[in-house]
């Protein structure tokens, strides 16, 4: 599952982020002219740039992580993860979150609602998660607008992880 590439990307990085995506070769003529550097200077940064780019963004997710691990009527979604299990789940988070926000990465992990499947998330677990994942913006100084920006990204996944009220 590749998480859905948003529409702001400049012409020249999503050609090549698709053809990767396709497993398409590229030749360097492919991105000849794709995007004139006036105009790239014009284009309006992407999410992913404007929080950090991914060093900013894995400084973000393991704190979000931390805190989840760390929440006591969260810690039993990890109870039974190991080192490499948790290692992979923040690479997932991080390649996600760099994928949905504009970023070089790809996302192909399972998706949210076979990943989330049979764990019970409720509401109230859901509510939790978004509350630790403002504190981790928060802790970052990002800014209201990108941090609504994330917002609006997670709460796109909500009626695919959250199975009970």
């Amino acid at each position: 599952m590749i998480t859905k590439i948003p529409k702001r990307r400049a012409a020249g990085a999503a050609l090549v982020i698709l053809a990767l995506a396709a497993g398409l070769p590229l030749a360097a003529s492919s991105l000849a002219g794709a995007q004139e550097p006036a105009a790239a200077a014009q284009a309006p940064a992407t999410l992913y740039r404007r929080l950090g780019g991914y060093d900013s963004l894995a400084v973000l997710t393991d704190d979000f992580i931390g805190r989840l691990v760390k929440d006591p009527s969260l810690s039993r979604f990890f109870a039974a993860s190991t080192g490499e299990s948790m290692g992979r789940i923040r690479q997932h988070l991080l390649d996600q979150l760099c994928a949905a926000s504009g970023g070089p990465c790809l996302y192909v992990g399972r998706d949210m609602k076979t990943a989330h499947r049979g764990l019970g998330i409720r509401e109230a677990d859901w509510a939790a998660t978004i509350g630790h994942l403002i504190a981790s913006l928060d802790r970052r100084k990002i800014a209201q607008k990108e941090k609504d920006e994330v917002l609006a990204i997670a709460s796109g996944l909500k009626r695919e992880i959250v199975e009970r009220p």
